[in-house]
């Protein structure tokens, strides 16, 4: 006798709620867009703010990845 798969425990719903891939995909435009104002010009502030806006979004891509394993 074969035993059903434990797709539907506590921990596989929540690791599929929409709100945490929602986070992961704003992460990663977050992401994008230090990465694109870091190589769009020259200039040290803009590149300091472009490395901030970098580390804000893997910080946002991070959360929602302890997230779900965290479930």
């Amino acid at each position: 006798m074969e035993q059903a798969p434990k797709h539907n425990t506590k921990s596989m719903q929540n690791a599929n709620e929409t709100s945490i891939y929602k986070l992961l995909i704003a992460g990663v435009l977050v992401c994008l867009v230090g990465v694109y104002l870091r190589f769009a010009m020259d200039s040290m502030i803009l590149s300091l703010v472009s490395w901030i806006i970098l580390f804000i979004g893997t910080f946002i891509c991070f959360k929602a990845v302890f997230k779900i394993l965290g479930s």
